[in-house]
């Protein structure tokens, strides 16, 4: 139980500080819109790769160090694009947090678009295979409670903050309130894709 503990632990806090994919998520939330598949998307992707990493997967991408730089410079400019997209909201919306005046995506496009912010983001790998893979070998013959330790707290994150965002939408009933979120995001996504670009 102490191994689950710490694997839940572990993984919690590494997807507890705001970025790309929380930011997402928690806007769908706030929107009302694929919030369960959205949510289970982003568990299920860090489950894959908590298990890739526990499987020993850790060691093979630790000796390729090419796929680092191309998830780097993709998920920099995919990272880009979303933020300026996000700006570009800020500006011409002028809506309060009404679900009939708010433009839907539809399921694919949210869904692709979670993806993306999984998938492309170097971090989710270093986190998630190369981190918990290798912290996982600490845990002889318990490796699998850590990991199961570790995805639980994915699910336990994502799920609370795509149907717990619900507790915000008085605030976003003002106009000003959804115009500052979507400056926050926009940051939010450039500052990432600087430091992707840029990182060591």
């Amino acid at each position: 139980m102490n191994t689950f503990i710490i694997g839940f632990s572990l993984g919690f806090s590494l997807i507890l500080a705001i970025g790309a994919q929380n930011a997402f998520v928690l806007k769908q939330g706030l929107k009302g819109e694929h919030v369960f598949w959205v949510c289970l998307i982003c568990a299920l992707s860090d489950a894959i790769l908590i298990l890739f990493g526990v499987s020993g997967f850790h060691v093979l991408v630790s000796k390729l160090p090419g796929l680092i730089p191309i998830a780097r410079y993709g998920g920099a400019l995919f990272l880009f694009v979303y933020g300026l997209l996000s700006f570009r909201n800020a500006w011409r919306s002028r809506h309060a947090l009404t679900p009939s005046k708010i433009q839907s995506s539809s399921l694919r496009k949210s869904l692709l678009t979670c993806l993306a912010f999984t998938w492309l983001n170097p971090h989710v790998y270093l986190d998630t295979v190369v981190l918990l893979g290798s912290i996982s070998t600490q845990f002889a013959g318990q490796a699998r409670l850590f990991a199961f330790g570790a995805t639980s707290a994915s699910f336990v994150f994502f799920f609370s903050l795509g149907y717990g965002a619900r507790l915000l939408r008085p605030v976003f009933a003002r106009p000003r309130a959804w115009q500052v979120l979507e400056v926050l995001i926009g940051t939010i996504m450039w500052s990432i894709a600087v430091r992707l670009v840029f990182m060591s």
